[in-house]
């Protein structure tokens, strides 16, 4: 049969109904819905269990906890793309009066603050929370555990205190904020502060019987921007497509590149588990895949995306404990195994410039050869010609200037240099010199080597 996009087969629907309902069973879930999305597009939705008489269906709300978190990172960024502040500023030059004044944004986003993982006073997710001055007398020196530097550590606290950054500098509360920055550009209606009908109740399952018991919600105010929202599967799945790539006019890819690079690691050098800026980063079976998990009483879920794969999975259930957080890397393995992505078709682009393709071909690093080729997307890519070594992509940046995305020249600019007449004599990457044959002896160093023997 011919494969059209957002179509499964009915044999991968069904594994994927199976994987589900045997968490559902077998856990104990009362409620559960998962959905999965290729290529910007939503290809499965299904669900298990009841919420009240009816099934949970991609508009029923759940609390999404820790998820939250992903959108305080985007806020934060955008505050640093408008230039309002940088990631290496102290958290106390903006917010100050904490015990966390001399350490910088990006160690509160990459968890390596060496704050404690809650904040002080009552167990927060179950009690009335606490008003911003309150809860920013409570960040004192206790508040603190060892080794911050650079190591990972998850705080809470770090994201509470995030929002306050928010608010401090956008001169708005942070709901606020995060409906005009975020949620209504990308058409997000139904993730909101509070739950909004239809949802499902946060409950818990007791350990020996199949009784259950309602959970608590509580407005965690100061603490919202740690836990507090609640969504749908068909905004979640937006919110992945986001992470995937699709960012519209929220945030540039090159924001949502930095933010999905590990900035700490959770278990060793062999690391599986890791940090980004706001993201939870973590490698499978050779996918590197970007998300967050969610957990509030009564509830729990995950997000996972695979942005080399332009793929993502989220599962929401009602239940406090039970529901694994392998199933939505399962899910992500029955796509994968049943219905492997489907590459597009190549076709030819068209339209490069004679001065652009006139950069293409071979270089040379002195001795070393390196080939330049214009990416599909009007990018240029560097890289050896054979075998391992350096490799990045520039985008441009001005006429004959361009600035490089990732590898050892990120950030770096390329510059094409051209003679009085206008032809390209060599090219200038951060002051190493590439040049049409090795050593050539016309260009500046290492050009000008005695001739070759």
């Amino acid at each position: 049969m011919w494969y059209m996009a957002g179509e499964l087969l009915p044999a991968t629907r069904r594994a994927l109904l199976r994987r589900l309902a045997l968490e559902q069973s077998g856990n104990r879930v009362p409620s559960i819905i998962a959905g999965l999305v290729r290529d910007g597009e939503t290809i499965w939705v299904d669900s298990r269990g009841w919420v009240g008489d009816r099934r949970p269906d991609s508009d029923t709300q759940y609390r999404i906890g820790s998820i939250t978190k992903t959108f305080v990172a985007v806020l934060v960024l955008r505050l640093r793309d408008e230039g309002l502040l940088s990631l290496s500023d102290r958290f106390g030059d903006h917010v100050p009066g904490t015990a966390v004044d001399d350490r910088q944004i990006w160690q509160l986003l990459a968890h390596s603050s060496g704050l404690s993982s809650e904040p002080a006073g009552q167990w927060w997710e179950r009690t009335k929370g606490e008003a911003a001055e309150d809860f920013l007398a409570g960040v004192d020196s206790d508040q603190l555990r060892p080794e911050p530097q650079h190591v990972f550590h998850y705080s809470n606290t770090a994201f509470g205190l995030l929002g306050q950054l928010i608010e401090r500098v956008r001169g708005k509360d942070f709901t606020t904020v995060l409906h005009e920055e975020i949620l209504e550009p990308l058409g997000m209606r139904r993730t909101t502060e509070s739950p909004v009908p239809p949802y499902a109740p946060g409950l818990a399952v007791h350990p020996w019987a199949d009784v259950l018991q309602p959970e608590p919600f509580e407005d965690a105010v100061a603490m919202a921007p740690a836990g507090q929202l609640w969504s749908t599967v068909d905004d979640m799945l937006r919110w992945l497509r986001f992470l995937a790539g699709e960012t519209g006019e929220v945030l540039h890819p090159d924001t949502l590149d930095e933010m999905r690079k590990p900035a700490s690691v959770d278990d060793g050098p062999q690391w599986t588990r890791g940090a980004g800026l706001g993201l939870q980063l973590a490698r499978h079976n050779g996918r590197a895949l970007v998300g967050h998990s969610g957990s509030m009483p009564g509830f729990l879920a995950n997000m996972l995306a695979e942005p080399a794969e332009s793929t993502g999975v989220i599962f929401l259930a009602n239940t406090t404990a039970g529901a694994n957080g392998a199933l939505a890397v399962d899910l992500l393995e029955i796509l994968a195994e049943h219905e492997p992505r489907i590459p597009p078709e190549w076709v030819p682009e068209g339209g490069v410039s004679e001065e652009l393709l006139e950069l293409t071909g071979l270089w040379y690093w002195g001795p070393v050869p390196q080939l330049l080729r214009v990416l599909p997307d009007g990018m240029l890519d560097l890289s050896a010609w054979q075998g391992p070594g350096r490799q990045s992509r520039f985008r441009p940046d001005g006429p004959d200037d361009w600035i490089g995305l990732d590898g050892y020249h990120r950030g770096e600019r390329l510059r094409v240099v051209r003679a009085a007449d206008g032809s390209v004599t060599h090219l200038d990457l951060n002051t190493f010199v590439f040049t049409r044959r090795p050593y050539d002896p016309s260009a500046p160093v290492p050009g000008g080597t005695l001739p070759w023997e």
